[in-house]
């Protein structure tokens, strides 16, 4: 396992290279070069201090096969440089030369149809393609040779959302690349048989040349569980190691400059497994969109949390958010007033040390042209424009303050998040196909700030042992290896807390046998001091059948009278000795479905600590209730209000933001007010009035 890359935050070109990052991407091969001098000036006035540059520039830098241009590219730095600019320098191969998939067709990715995925979009080419990798590391060392010793050069930024477009290849090329990876993982074919179960079906293989991609096998086919998982963890590998590829080209020949690439974190997308790729850059950075609706801002603290976590810590890099709408959802809702400074600041609430935007200008023409940008359509003399000049100012006063550089506190609840079960959700061979890990990390994510705490997302694979508490929310596999870290976590003292879809599966996606969740041979159980035999699902398909069930209380404190389940309930036995059953199902549509009386939510002592079992799918607002009374109920926390810290051995920074739409009153509030955004200090000294969308930070 190789180790983790040193920390390494990219300079500005200030006295002390330090500050807070403020930008975006910056594509000016899409406009005359008359423009630019005035790019430049509005960058200057609204705090722009450094852009990403080049992401989609390729086939600008190399027009053809055998020629190459780069005099763009030396003015634009230059005159970026100049003007206190930093670059962030693309690897460019985010997109292809058209000239390059004419000449090499092969390099073309393909569907599970056997279809090629062809050019005209982004990353339109195989990762395992050797032909199209030998042209893009061609190209990043030719980079690296020009810009590696420029002052103006201060990161490398490698690809661009790596995965959008070719996270699932099934190319020829592939095909036999995995294969390799089976053979690696596997050593043998018995092993590799065992672990994919094919003695079901009849699908046993004598040797790797018989291992199989799963393409197209039919409209109702369902795909071998085992195998669609390790073409999941394939489909990671082969792209971080493209990466690893491209980065290592440019390191060769400039190694004393930090690389990232922007993830995509949001509750809406997290394909990758980011927990291993963290280990292959020398900052984390992240490409958020928030989420339309009432969650917008939980949301985007819920994603936050986990990039604080992939970051070990340290701050990160907002490296695409957007000031207003995008173009690309099936609703793209603008930002009210306020809520493009509002974001921003929530991120670095959360940690981050960089606030960007895709994109810097917006574009006149192409698939984007109405996505939202820090220069409009409409121009300078916009609300949108005045805001982002705002936000470079609120930033810069940030920056002066000494916010760069603190690390996020940390809360003592950790929200475990797993990208192989988020992927092992989406299969189509599971009791219900509606089940999501990651919503559900963000439900409970919300239900901690909706009872007055908050909680960390952090990665299965981490180290989260010294936390008081851990959530297990869909986390459908479980290891031998991981169900026997959590019960040394609870044996110490920890509280575990299982949800109800938990455990089912080990990383083969086998059964875990003898009762539900069988996680560790029985093991979670064990700790649970439950054993379930079925599960009942719930759905409008079935038409007469009620839709939803009751719970009530089976302790004096009532807490969890009348919360409802709507899709998914356990039928289990308590067996342990001195397990504690805290509500059962109840009423009518319990007893319907024959579930009257048995057990939902349950605690039983494990060690010094204890384990507690969530028998079924609850929303938001049931499991705040259930937070309010077992999980957080010492919390005094404002709950309208989301309330981060951010420490070093100077200072100490609260940032406080309301969570809805209506004014908080903060009272008691410690410190020298740094930021008062959309907010009024009263007169009592510690008060304040923080309005819809507001923002106050305060240094202690």
């Amino acid at each position: 396992m190789s180790a983790r890359r040193n920390f390494e935050w990219p300079e500005l070109l200030t006295a002390d290279g330090r500050g807070i990052a403020f930008g975006g991407d910056y594509n000016p091969d899409q406009w005359s070069e008359d423009i630019w001098d005035d790019d430049i000036r509005l960058m200057k006035q609204a705090g722009v201090n450094t852009v990403a540059l080049a992401i989609f520039s390729w086939d600008r830098i190399q027009p053809t096969e055998d020629r190459w241009d780069f005099g763009w590219l030396d003015r634009i730095i230059d005159k970026l440089g100049n003007a206190g600019i930093v670059v962030d320098l693309a690897s460019a191969t985010a997109t292809a030369p058209l000239w390059l998939y004419e000449s090499h067709p092969e390099v073309l990715p393909r569907d599970k149809y056997g279809h090629p995925v062809n050019a005209g979009s982004r990353q339109s080419w195989s990762p395992t393609s050797p032909v199209f990798k030998e042209y893009a590391l061609t190209l990043c060392r030719k980079l690296a040779e020009r810009y590696g010793t420029n002052p103006y050069v201060t990161a490398w930024h490698m690809g661009n959302e790596y995965g959008w477009n070719n996270r699932e290849d099934y190319s020829d090329n592939a095909l036999e690349a995995f294969r390799a990876w089976c053979r690696r993982k596997y050593g043998t074919i018995d092993a590799l048989n065992q672990a994919w179960g094919t003695t079901f079906w009849g699908q046993e293989m004598n040797g790797f040349d018989e291992v199989l991609i799963p393409r197209f096998m039919g409209a109702d086919s369902m795909v071998n569980p085992g195998q669609k998982l390790d073409f999941e963890r394939f489909g990671n590998d082969m792209l971080l190691d493209f990466y690893k590829a491209e980065r290592d080209a440019i390191a060769e020949i400039c190694p004393d400059k930090p690389f990232t690439t922007n993830f995509m974190v949001s509750t809406d997308q997290c394909c990758m497994d980011y927990a291993a790729w963290a280990k292959e850059v020398n900052f984390v950075s992240n490409d958020h969109y928030f989420h339309e609706g009432e969650s917008h801002l939980d949301e985007l603290a819920c994603s936050d949390a986990l990039m604080d976590s992939l970051a070990l810590g340290k701050p990160w890099y907002v490296m695409e958010h957007s000031t207003s709408a995008v173009q690309w959802k099936p609703l793209n809702t603008r930002k009210r007033k306020g809520e493009t400074v509002r974001d921003s600041l929530a991120h670095v609430a959360m940690g981050a040390d960089a606030i960007n935007f895709f994109q810097w200008r917006a574009s006149a023409f192409g698939a984007e042209a109405f996505h939202s940008a820090m220069v409009p359509h409409a121009g300078e003399d916009t609300k949108l424009f005045r805001q982002v000049c705002e936000l470079g100012a609120s930033l810069h006063t940030l920056a002066d303050a000494g916010v760069q550089g603190t690390e996020l506190a940390h809360s003592d609840t950790a929200i475990l998040f797993s990208a192989e079960s988020e992927w092992a959700t989406r299969s189509q061979t599971l009791p219900s196909m509606k089940l999501n890990h990651w919503h559900d990390v963000r439900d409970w994510y919300r239900a901690f700030l909706d009872a007055g705490s908050r909680a960390d997302i952090v990665p299965l694979a981490y180290d989260w042992s010294s936390y008081k508490t851990v959530v297990l929310p869909t986390v459908l596999i479980l290891s031998t290896a991981d169900t026997q870290r959590l019960a040394d976590f609870a044996a110490a003292g920890g509280r575990v807390v299982v949800g109800y879809a938990t455990g089912l599966i080990d990383e083969h996606f086998h059964t875990w046998l003898g009762g539900y969740p069988g996680a560790g041979d029985g093991l979670l159980r064990s700790m649970l001091g439950v054993r379930g035999e079925e599960f009942n699902i719930l759905g409008a398909e079935a038409e007469g059948e009620p839709g939803e069930i009751r719970l009530s209380s089976a302790d004096d404190s009532a807490a969890l009278d009348g919360t409802t389940t709507r899709l998914w309930q356990n039928d289990v036995n308590v067996t342990g000795e001195h397990a504690q059953v805290l509500a059962t199902y109840a009423g009518e549509e319990a007893d319907e479905w024959e579930l009257d009386g048995t057990a939902a939510v349950t605690r039983n002592p494990y060690g010094s600590g204890e384990a507690y079992f969530v028998g079924c799918d609850l929303d938001v607002a049931d499991l705040t209730k259930l937070v309010r009374a077992y999980l957080a109920a010492s919390s005094q926390e404002n709950a309208d209000v989301l309330h981060t810290v951010r420490a070093s051995a100077d200072a100490t920074f609260d940032f406080y933001l309301p969570r809805g739409k209506k004014t908080v009153e903060l009272q008691g509030i410690e410190g020298e007010p740094v930021i008062l955004f959309q907010t009024d200090r009263e007169e009592k000294p510690g008060s304040y009035t923080v309005r819809r969308n507001g923002v106050l930070v305060v240094r202690r």
